[in-house]
């Protein structure tokens, strides 16, 4: 790393809300989708930084469900670019060990993405370096609903004892059980929000929120993010001795 941290002291997961691109355009009175298109390259800096560092997962919120109420045209683009995306960028994440999953409620996405969510999932299965997680058509409240709806139907199936419902039980019907809480989740822009990711997951969370919009959020604005993590007592609710 080019700042002074401890390899112990960096966050385990790390996941962003990357927020700014449509403002970071605007200022320089281009379309939006231009600045979509700048968003990406940062995806891409920010993924390759990540498994330099030896951060295991990176979960980026890429497609919320709200953003379905976006302009037709725009939601449209970003599809396309989504799908670019994923057929694109196989070889590159191979290259660099990378693992991929994704969350949300992916049967709703347009079936080309669909697929290049498969294709990515099965080609990166072997990895065993960072594990890429994009959160697509995904919202905090959709999977908490979704959660207990597959536990009501493991239950209603005499799989699922309703007496036993505990954290544990209810989190294992997350979209991916096996993902850690994320450590840090950083927001990118001039907003200070979660809105509706990772509700659930989210519960000892540091926050981390930059004015910087997530065209410019280059590996020095993530090293910076991770120093001020480093400095924070996380307690879980107990006391300092």
């Amino acid at each position: 790393m080019s700042v002074s941290i401890s390899k112990d002291s960096l966050p385990r997961h790390v996941a962003v809300i990357m927020d700014g691109n449509g403002r970071w355009a605007r200022r320089r009175m281009l379309s939006r989708i231009v600045g979509h298109r700048e968003g990406v390259k940062r995806v891409r800096e920010i993924v390759r930084s990540c498994g330099e560092l030896g951060i295991s997962y990176l979960t980026l919120y890429t497609f919320s469900a709200e953003n379905w109420n976006r302009p037709k045209a725009e939601v449209n683009e970003l599809m396309k670019m989504l799908e670019r995306f994923l057929r694109g960028e196989i070889e590159e994440l191979n290259k660099n060990n990378v693992r991929f999953e994704a969350i949300g409620r992916i049967e709703g996405l347009p079936e080309k993405v669909q697929d290049g969510v498969r294709t990515m999932r099965d080609r990166l299965s072997q990895n065993t370096g960072l594990v890429l997680v994009l959160a697509l058509n995904y919202g905090g409240r959709q999977e908490i609903a979704d959660m207990a709806k597959r536990a009501a139907q493991a239950a209603a199936e005499g799989k699922l004892d309703v007496d036993s419902i505990n954290e544990e039980t209810l989190g294992s019907f997350q979209y991916l059980p096996e993902l850690p809480d994320p450590d840090l989740l950083i927001r990118t822009g001039v907003e200070k929000r979660i809105s509706n990711f990772l509700l659930w997951q989210s519960a000892y969370t540091e926050l981390y929120f930059t004015d910087v919009l997530w065209p410019d959020f280059k590996r020095e604005e993530l090293e910076a993010a991770l120093v001020d993590y480093a400095a924070r007592e996380r307690r879980f609710g107990r006391v300092k001795e």
